[in-house]
C-alpha cells in the first residue's frame, strides 16, 4: 500500500497520466459513453493509451466497465461514486484552464520559441 504525504499525493497518484483527467471529464459529461465517443472526444490519445489508461481507472474503482456481450461488441464506460466525486473535484481546473487559456498559450508559445533558439 502506497504512503501518500498528503491529499494531493494521493490524487495525484490517482490522476497521474496525461489522459487520466480528460477521461474523468468527458464520462462527467453525460451518462455511460461507448468506447469510439472516448476515443472521439479524447483527441490525440493513442487507442493503446486509451485502453491503458481506462483499465486503470477501473482498477482504481473510478470508472466502471460494462460488457454487454452483444456482436458487434458493446461496451460502455461510466464513473463510480469515487470516480464522481474526482471528476467534480477537477472543475475548477477546467474553469481556471478556460479562465487563462490565452495566457498560458502565450506562456507555451514562448517556451516553444525559446526552446527552438536552445
Amino acid at each position: 500500500m502506497p504512503g501518500f504525504t498528503c491529499g494531493l499525493d494521493a490524487t495525484l497518484r490517482v490522476i497521474a497520466g496525461k489522459w487520466k483527467p480528460l477521461i474523468l471529464y468527458f464520462l462527467a459529461q453525460g451518462g455511460p459513453t461507448r468506447y469510439g465517443e472516448l476515443r472521439r472526444a479524447v483527441r490525440d490519445v493513442s487507442d493503446k493509451m486509451l485502453i491503458q489508461q481506462l483499465k486503470e481507472l477501473e482498477a482504481d474503482g473510478l470508472v466502471k466497465r460494462t460488457d454487454y456481450k452483444e456482436v458487434p461488441p458493446r461496451v460502455d464506460y461510466s464513473l463510480t461514486p469515487l470516480g464522481v466525486s474526482l471528476a467534480e473535484a477537477l472543475v475548477p481546473l477546467c474553469a481556471w484552464g478556460t479562465e487563462n487559456m490565452a495566457e498560458v498559450t502565450r506562456v507555451f508559445a514562448e517556451r516553444a520559441a525559446w526552446r527552438a533558439r536552445a
